[in-house]
């Protein structure tokens, strides 16, 4: 039986990337499924938004499973995930659309700091040192 290409191409990406890049496409899915669960609650899809909710709250929970607190800033990173945890709780206890926006907005900003890390980590030191 052939797999399918996408499922094929998608597991290899996984596969292949490196710790930021997984961190990424944690960040990624977790914003892509607050979205489908807002879509979920704005068309009354009560067990659709449920479970793109808890998906969103499985993400956060691996981020905090992986802090390294030998870090200061770590610290603050849990505190910050067990907000968005507590939040998302919240949400999928009302069905508030708008918990789950905010949450999506902080997880888009934590993912374009990201982004701005990986790109200064690639890029070269200024006056050519390494």
């Amino acid at each position: 039986m052939t797999k399918n290409p996408y499922e094929q191409y998608k597991n290899n990406s996984i596969a292949t990337a490196s710790p930021a890049e997984l961190t990424l496409m944690l960040y990624e899915g977790a914003i892509k499924f607050g979205n489908i669960a807002i879509k979920a609650i704005e068309e009354k899809d009560i067990q659709k938004a449920h479970v793109n909710i808890i998906k969103v709250q499985r993400i956060i929970d691996e981020f905090r499973n992986t802090l390294d607190f030998k870090y200061p800033v770590a610290k603050d990173f849990d505190r910050v995930y067990e907000y968005l945890e507590r939040r998302l709780l919240e949400a999928n206890m009302t069905k508030d659309a708008e918990i789950i926006e905010e949450v999506v907005t902080h997880l888009r900003s934590m993912r374009d700091t990201w982004k701005e890390v990986m790109k200064r980590a690639k890029s070269p030191a200024p006056g050519g040192a390494q």
